[in-house]
């Protein structure tokens, strides 16, 4: 099939923008495949993957753009072209009265007030400018992946000497003084400070505070990296140190993977310094080895989430390991759905958020249901291939095996709408698990997008009369521009199962399973 080029030398473009461009390139009539980008090599590759790579391409220089389009039709290929310049003017039109300064230092002459600096850069970049903005006295957020374990712990201590945080690298989320940093939610604003080693940990845990009538002042992330022994939880520590100081705070939220005893050690030693109520969430940690702390421990997400809100109004913390819905609406929606499993009803949860599969992950571990994965909690686990899933699988589309090239999955779906259809097709799966996170950096209409692909599901697997159960949820708020009710109730219309968190979630489709194998709900 012919391949048909267009190239504009020394021309630049967002690379997210390009991403999302090609993929509404696809949706034209006629098109097989295409894909606009500058001609880096990362992009060369993935036109050489796409079948796109012509000697034209193979020629161009990194600061040089092409559209690639695999069309019988040059008409189709010009309507492409049209739709792309279409497309562009719109982008740069509602970005052109934001100033964009080419230099770290020409922002910090534009904006001499700033005191935070965000730095979104390919890895082997980064650091050197994150270590400009140390310089400039600015706090960073590095949202940036491809940072060394070395250049990390390097850049964190030199922040900490000069009284500074580096958030990251591959940092996600944050909120300082209510305004959000890269990927986060609209919440009220209160007195519970958030830590966290997750970004959507970060927006899980804030978004249910938000749910339970609580609210949030600061929430500073540190990176997935901060506490392994060679970082030490430097930012952790200093976050910790910041928050314990802020009036505003009056509640402190920890929550992080379960750290190396010698920095769990350094945390909780740290925590009896600061004069605020605390609760600690280490995902899939026994909170019994830290009793002797005196501090509340999260038996979940949401758990943590609902004894922070607790601690601010007051009250002594319980527990909340149920159901928002009354038993007997559960029961009967157990009931309804298992009828639609085979014999064979293999899970397969679909996640965008990292932090959200791994509990996905613990909390089947815990009812004895081992989950193949590509972030698995045991070796034996291991995916052979990430896109090929195995009896029981928990998918984190967020992580590097397939975000390299392409947007995160909560900016393009496309990566989970291809999974919804691919798991659907599989006579043996019987329940898809998936989240919608919503808020800021997310798709303007995430849930619509992941509908299109149920849709087309459950168009197939009604020609092959068999039934497929959905369940879903939503990290998000009203606020969010995605708007949190109508995103949950897109999804009812198209027969989800919506839980209001992912914990719920989890239980549901442990109750679901229970029902099939003749058990008491």
């Amino acid at each position: 099939m012919p391949i048909f080029c267009d190239v504009k030398r020394n021309s630049y473009f967002d690379s997210v923008t390009l991403m999302i461009i090609s993929n509404q390139l696809k949706e034209i009539g006629g098109v097989t495949e295409a894909l606009a980008g500058m001609a880096t090599d990362l992009n060369k590759e993935l036109a050489e993957n796409l079948g796109l790579m012509t000697p034209e391409v193979e020629a161009l220089e990194a600061n040089d753009f092409f559209l690639a389009v695999k069309t019988e039709d040059e008409k189709v290929f010009n309507e492409a072209t049209q739709t792309l310049e279409t497309l562009l003017k719109k982008k740069s039109s509602s970005a052109s009265n934001d100033y964009r300064p080419p230099t770290l230092a020409s922002a910090v002459r534009n904006l001499p007030q700033a005191n935070i600096a965000v730095i979104s850069l390919p890895g082997q970049y980064a650091a050197a400018e994150t270590e400009k903005a140390l310089d400039e006295g600015l706090h960073v957020m590095l949202f940036s992946d491809g940072v060394s374990l070395a250049d990390e712990a390097r850049l964190k201590q030199k922040a900490h000497e000069k009284g500074l945080l580096v958030m990251g690298p591959d940092c996600g989320t944050a909120m300082i003084g209510g305004t959000a940093l890269c990927f986060a939610n609209v919440v009220r604003r209160g007195k519970i400070g958030i830590v966290g080693a997750s970004g959507t940990g970060i927006q899980e845990l804030s978004t249910l505070i938000d749910k339970f009538g609580g609210g949030v002042s600061h929430a500073i992330g540190t990176g997935g990296r901060d506490l392994k022994v060679e970082i030490g939880g430097i930012m952790m520590l200093d976050a910790i140190d910041a928050l314990g100081k802020d009036e505003s705070t009056e509640v402190l939220a920890i929550i992080s993977k379960p750290p190396p005893a010698e920095i769990a050690a350094k945390i909780f030693e740290k925590l009896r310094t600061v004069p605020k109520k605390i609760i600690v969430h280490f995902l899939g940690s026994d909170p019994t080895q830290y009793k002797d702390t005196g501090f509340a421990f999260g038996k979940s997400l949401e758990d943590a989430a609902y004894k922070a809100v607790m601690l601010e109004t007051g009250k002594e913390p319980t527990d909340f390991t149920g159901f928002t819905a009354p038993a007997s609406e559960i029961e009967k929606a157990v009931e309804t759905e298992a009828k639609k499993l085979g014999e064979t009803a293999y899970i397969r949860g679909l996640y965008s958020g990292g932090t959200l599969a791994y509990e996905a992950l613990l909390m089947l571990e815990a009812e004895g249901m081992g989950c193949y994965s590509n972030i698995p909690l045991k070796p034996e686990f291991k995916l052979k291939d990430v896109f090929i899933s195995q009896e029981n699988t928990i998918i984190d589309f967020g992580d590097d095996d397939f975000t390299v090239g392409k947007p995160h999955p909560m900016i393009d779906p496309t990566s989970r709408q291809d999974a919804i259809l691919k798991e659907a097709a599989d006579p043996n799966v019987g329940i898809i698990l998936f989240d919608l996170v919503l808020g800021y950096g997310a798709h303007e209409d995430i849930a619509g997008e992941i509908i299109s692909a149920i849709k087309k599901a459950q168009v197939k697997l009604s020609e092959e009369k068999r039934q497929v159960v959905f369940i879903g949820f939503a990290c998000g708020t009203e606020g969010d521009i995605q708007g949190l009710e109508k995103s949950e109730a897109l999804l009812r219309e198209n027969g989800v199962v919506v839980l209001p968190s992912n914990a719920q979630a989890i239980r549901f489709v442990q109750k679901l399973l229970t029902a099939k194998a003749g058990g008491k709900v």
